[in-house]
């Protein structure tokens, strides 16, 4: 299988704790990249204890202090470095992560290709 990126956005696009930035892994998925300490991570947009996203608006992921992720139907906050929910309702679970990176001043999703790109669905429309 063929590893294939998908860019997500411009690196500079991701603050220090600020707003993410969403988008599409499948036709009823998101995943969402945010800053935290330096590093860009990505995670699949579903809270592991009930599956709602988390942006309380879009974007939104972090908590007032910017220090955890947080769930915007249950408040369970998560380590952004790590995925692991460390309080609430689902405490010890983890997000799902994505390969994102940063390569040259650009946030890419890393994934398998099993079938179109997104850029090959988008031509075909």
């Amino acid at each position: 299988m063929a590893r294939v990126e998908f860019v997500i956005c411009r690196a500079e696009t991701l603050a220090e704790g600020g707003t993410g930035v969403r988008f599409p892994i499948s036709v009823s998925q998101n995943g969402f990249a945010v800053r935290h300490r330096g590093v860009v991570r990505g995670y699949v947009n579903r809270c592991p204890h009930m599956g709602t996203e988390l942006d309380w608006q879009p974007g939104e992921f972090f908590e007032e202090s910017g220090l955890y992720l947080v769930c915007s139907t249950h408040g369970a906050l998560f380590d952004p470095l790590t995925g692991k929910c460390v309080a609430g309702p689902c405490r010890g679970a983890s997000l799902e992560p994505l390969q994102v990176r940063e390569i040259e001043g650009r946030i890419v999703l890393e994934s398998e290709a099993t079938g179109p790109s997104i850029d090959e669905t988008k031509k075909s429309r």
